[in-house]
């Protein structure tokens, strides 16, 4: 359900497992071929391209977005001293994985995965062991089913809901439609979780498409994912806000992921290449 890093180490013709339909594309697995990974099949890689040639600019969104969540989490494992992550929309596993990321700071640090791709569970459990003080559980489950999440027996015997979560929705929340109350998921889950907790979330818009780049650009990309079985929803900078209502947003507030407390040097790709807004914000 997210688009993220690409997978590491798969075979060059990964085999489908069970559950899977090589037919439809996913959106997880798009994103692998578009960040050079080989976790994905014909489907994902047609529909990848013809996405890149009305946006070819999503390659240095996906980019942006995977150094804005690296650094989101360094912030909250660090300065926050939150030791505990519940990745939701995982997707396929990468170079900088989210625990990896986080026990490189804290080693205790645990990470509760969840997915909705069968794939992805599969690559993951083979691939990405935990550090020993810490620990990692991947669970098959859809974002759309907050309550089912809550109790996923993988997430439960990973995390200690009485202690502050890093709850992380990257690049996931655009799938969801207006119909299915994508805000009042957001709120199941952060009501689920203590005071001092916080959500990481990045968003694609389409608020920058007249800004260097041909008017409609996104909605064209959009239509490429729907025309495939991939449906989605752009939002507005104040429609993504909402997400963060009754929170504690941290500066710089809610803006492009290249703008995120960007590393000292780091370039910052014009604003029509990025459009994913991202931002993190603690429970009061």
């Amino acid at each position: 359900m997210t688009e993220r890093d690409p997978a590491v180490g798969q075979p060059a013709s990964p085999l489908a497992p069970p559950g899977i339909d090589t037919t439809v594309a996913h959106p997880a697995r798009m994103l692998n071929y578009v960040l050079g990974g080989t976790a994905n099949f014909p489907v994902d890689r047609e529909t990848a391209e013809r996405r890149l040639m009305v946006l070819p600019g999503w390659r240095t969104s996906a980019q942006q977005n995977r150094r804005f969540h690296a650094r989101a989490i360094r912030l909250l494992a660090g300065q926050a001293g939150i030791t505990q992550f519940l990745d939701i929309g995982a997707g396929l596993p990468a170079a900088e994985t989210v625990h990896g990321i986080a026990q490189a700071v804290n080693p205790a640090c645990r990470v509760a995965y969840v997915d909705n791709d069968p794939l992805v569970l599969v690559h993951a459990r083979t691939l990405l062991p935990s550090h020993p003080d810490g620990r990692i559980s991947y669970s098959q489950a859809d974002l759309r089913e907050p309550d089912r999440i809550l109790a996923d027996p993988g997430v439960r015997g990973t995390l200690d809901f009485g202690q502050p979560v890093a709850l992380m929705l990257l690049a996931v929340l655009h799938f969801i439609p207006d119909s299915d109350d994508p805000v009042g998921i957001v709120r199941t889950l952060l009501d689920a979780l203590p005071t001092g907790s916080y959500l990481i979330a990045s968003h694609p818009t389409q608020d920058f498409d007249t800004q260097g780049s041909s008017p409609g650009r996104s909605e064209q990309a959009i239509q490429v994912g729907n025309a495939a079985g991939v449906p989605a929803w752009l939002r507005t900078h104040a429609e993504f806000t909402a997400f963060f209502a009754g929170l504690d947003v941290l500066d710089p507030g809610v803006v492009l992921v290249s703008d995120w407390r960007p590393e000292p040097g780091q370039p910052r790709p014009a604003p029509h290449l990025v459009t994913c807004y991202g931002a993190v914000a603690g429970k009061p």
